[in-house]
């Protein structure tokens, strides 16, 4: 079985620990956890890993966040993924800092990243996971919150953000996503 894992991010390392490149981070994480380094290739960086007898491709768009569909038609073309078999891993505003939301399907709500994917896959029906950033800003200061970094505190708290990530990316290469969504979808654990 073969699955392809996206985390949203922006390239450069003006991006590295932003808000918005929570989606990267995850997956740096699941790759030094699984000691895996990402290759440059077509649209991204890309690592593999093999967990109980799966494959899973690790994929950080080269693309710059609004253009992450690109990468993601690509490689799941290139890799012959099945749409049941995508995973998505992303910020989210609405969500507060800490809190971790998974869904097989739904909308972009508001992010350009998933926007993207979603008109370049001609559909909604793809697995998600959203990590919540807060949104602490004040009117019209949205972009500067979302490419600033994290507070110390939440710098300390995100090692363990990283792990229930892993745990969510096996959990949904095994169980499917029904099962993972059941033990991943938590409140607000850490502040």
């Amino acid at each position: 079985m073969n699955y392809l894992v996206v985390g949203l991010g922006n390239i450069g390392s003006e991006y590295a620990r932003t808000r918005h490149n929570m989606g990267f981070m995850a997956l740096d994480a699941f790759a030094k956890a699984s000691n895996v380094l990402f290759i440059t290739k077509r649209y991204g960086d890309v690592a593999e890993v093999s967990y109980k007898g799966r494959r899973i491709t690790l994929l950080k768009p080269s693309t710059y966040m609004n253009l992450s569909g690109n990468a993601v038609r690509y490689w799941m073309r290139t890799l012959k993924i099945p749409q049941e078999n995508l995973l998505v891993i992303c910020d989210d505003l609405a969500l507060p800092f800490g809190t971790i939301r998974m869904r097989k399907s739904g909308s972009d709500g508001g992010h350009n990243g998933l926007k993207n994917i979603q008109e370049l896959l001609g559909t909604q029906d793809y697995a998600r996971i959203r990590m919540g950033i807060g949104n602490d800003f004040h009117a019209g200061e949205q972009i500067d919150f979302v490419l600033g970094p994290f507070s110390a505190e939440q710098e300390a708290a995100l090692p363990d953000l990283h792990n229930r990530i892993i745990d969510g990316i096996r959990s949904f290469v095994t169980i499917g996503a029904e099962r993972t969504m059941n033990s991943l979808n938590t409140k607000n654990r850490t502040r």
